[in-house]
């Protein structure tokens, strides 16, 4: 890369013209700004340098400016600007980039992943609620993140962990056997998921209602609820289902089979997948295991009631609960079980955990744990630990039915890019299926782009009504400038005009800003990588597209009469919709060919 090639002769020449050698992080080479553009390509700070050199940093830059032309054939000249150096690529160089990549339809992504895998978790869904908003942001930001890492070129397994079992789900169960309707999803016309939900909702809102009866009839509000019966037959399930009662697994089962049925119906509309799902009702008994493992080890121990804990008071923590007074496990039993269960199928480099911030402290104590019975794998765990989803009228709360539905989030967007694709007149050709298939494309791109373009670790505010726009920052202005250039190709080909062979005597400053923002996607893949963070490549897609568009505007490209310059111009927008559908998908955001 131009980048490292730079970095290390500035290096060189240092010790040339100094006699010192410096690091490369005093040497940092980043693009140039826009303003000084006119000045050269790439820009180096100098002030790092001016102990060593002992000259004002005019002085320093000028002379570090003439040594690398000296060292570096790929230094066409350079300018300077107080203690920046601006040095400009020769025009060959570019050249050879946009020949060399202009019909390479995966630039920029490794198709051969190597080492060991990467296994990255995300959804972790409960079985007793649909998928909703704050999921949307938990899959899309896995997903993103899994195939960012696979195109650096990592070994990626995605998983999944669903939480099958506990007292949530019991809550559930419990309601649909109490309420008497025997409803399946065939006789209520409902997604399983969903229904399966309104039942959990349903035992929230009976359980309010004997709490109001008992704290009236004088019970304190404490009183009421270890008075609660339906708290306690609640309990008495799990106990049922952990000792393996015939009736209560059925129960189980059978709802549980409807949540899979509309989870994958929900998983396919978001385009996400897994390459393997593990399952809180088996992985927790490897759980249990791991802490009698602990209890001989003495690492645990025991408390007079029998509850299993771990003290961490040393570490600056606290005494953390691993099995309950009655013997059953709790989501940091669990946990322990699925990291080991993990750890034996894949010997990972890494194991990821896309969790919501709320779960940091679960987190830091689940590895600690682990690092403490000595499992050497510990250490490469990571939280990838991302912001809550709020709502502009606040918080959601599944048990009271106040979240927003992942599915009908994603009818209201394509229901929105329909009545503004509509409006806009962009469909006027276009036969019914094709005209549907570009609603979802653009509504789904549209709530996938809005969500991921913020940086993960951020708190983000959800407006479906700001992300579609087809000119601001957003995915419709994406998928519309990858559609622009689409059509602009297929033209070229109409009128059988190649573009293979071109020679560069001079470039514009708006086909070199453009060429220069391709050359820098494979290092942009590699960046988003390492941040685990699509919102690198959100930015980076938004600024190419926008760079396309003034390059569009401001040259012409069919009518130029150069032909030379034509072919150019068209390699150059090959090139771009190769790398914006390549950033897109790597979002697992879809592009149109028209639109």
């Amino acid at each position: 890369m131009i980048v490292q090639i730079i970095s290390s002769k500035a290096i060189e020449a240092v010790q040339n013209l100094f006699g010192v050698s410096v690091p490369a992080s005093q040497l940092a080479v980043q693009r140039t700004i826009p303003s000084f553009r006119n000045q050269g390509d790439f820009s180096l700070v100098v002030f790092p340098l001016l102990k060593v050199s002992r000259k004002s940093p005019e002085e320093t830059a000028r002379l570090l400016g003439e040594e690398l032309l000296r060292l570096m054939p790929e230094a066409e000249s350079f300018g300077v600007v107080k203690g920046y150096l601006n040095v400009r690529i020769v025009k060959g160089f570019w050249e050879g980039f946009v020949k060399d990549n202009h019909s390479t339809h995966f630039f920029g992504v490794d198709n051969q992943p190597s080492g060991k895998p990467v296994v990255v978790e995300y959804s972790s869904p409960n079985t007793n609620k649909p998928l909703h908003l704050g999921h949307v942001r938990n899959n899309l930001l896995g997903y993103s993140v899994s195939q960012i890492l696979k195109a650096s070129g990592k070994n990626v397994a995605k998983v999944n962990l669903v939480n099958d079992r506990g007292i949530h789900i019991c809550k559930s169960m419990l309601a649909w056997k109490l309420s008497g309707l025997n409803e399946t999803p065939q006789s209520s016309g409902k997604k399983g998921d969903k229904l399966v939900g309104d039942y959990y909702v349903l035992f929230d809102k009976m359980c309010k209602t004997e709490l109001k009866e008992l704290i009236d009839s004088g019970k304190t509000e404490d009183e009421a609820t270890a008075a609660s019966k339906l708290m306690a037959q609640a309990r008495e399930m799990l106990l049922k289902w952990e000792a393996r009662d015939p009736e209560t697994l059925q129960l189980w089962s059978m709802m549980n089979e409807w949540v899979y049925a509309g989870f994958d119906v929900t998983y396919k509309r978001l385009g996400v997948d897994f390459d393997k799902i593990y399952h809180e009702s088996q992985t927790y008994l490897f759980g249990k295991e791991i802490v009698e493992e602990g209890l001989k080890s003495g690492i645990l121990f025991r408390k007079d009631d029998s509850s299993v804990w771990i003290d961490l008071t040393a570490e600056g923590l606290d005494e953390k609960l691993l099995l309950r007074s009655d013997g059953t496990s709790v989501y940091m039993t669990q946990d322990l079980g699925t990291a080991q269960l993990r750890a034996n199928d894949f010997d990972p480099e890494s194991l990821i955990y896309v969790v919501g911030n709320e779960q940091n402290y679960h987190f830091e104590v689940l590895k600690l744990i682990l690092q403490k019975l000595g499992r050497p794998w510990a250490d490469h765990i990571y939280h990838l630990s991302y912001g809550m989803v709020e709502l502009p009228e606040g918080k959601m709360k599944s048990r009271e039915g106040t979240v927003v539905d992942a599915d009908d989030l994603m009818d209201e967007m394509i229901a929105t890019a329909r009545a503004m694709t509509e409006e806009l007149g962009k469909i006027e050709d276009f036969d019914s299926d094709e005209a549907q298939e570009l609603y979802r494309i653009v509504g789904l791109g549209a709530l996938k782009y809005f969500i991921l373009k913020v940086d993960p670790r951020k708190n983000m505010l959800f407006n479906p009504a700001d992300s579609i726009d087809f000119n601001g920052n957003t995915g419709p202005f994406i998928q519309y400038t990858y559609a622009r250039i689409k059509s602009v190709l297929r033209k070229a080909e109409a009128e059988d005009i190649r573009f293979e062979h071109f020679e560069v005597n001079e470039l514009h400053s708006k086909e070199s800003d453009l060429i220069i923002s391709l050359y820098e996607f494979p290092s942009t893949v590699k960046q988003a990588a390492a941040d685990y963070s699509p919102a690198i490549m959100a930015s980076y897609l938004y600024d190419l597209a926008r760079d396309y568009n003034t390059f569009y505007h401001e040259l012409s490209i069919l009518k130029e009469e150069n032909e030379s310059k034509k072919a150019l111009r068209l390699a150059i927008s090959s090139l771009t919709a190769t790398v914006i559908k390549n950033g897109m998908q790597l979002l697992g955001i879809e592009v149109p060919e028209r639109m």
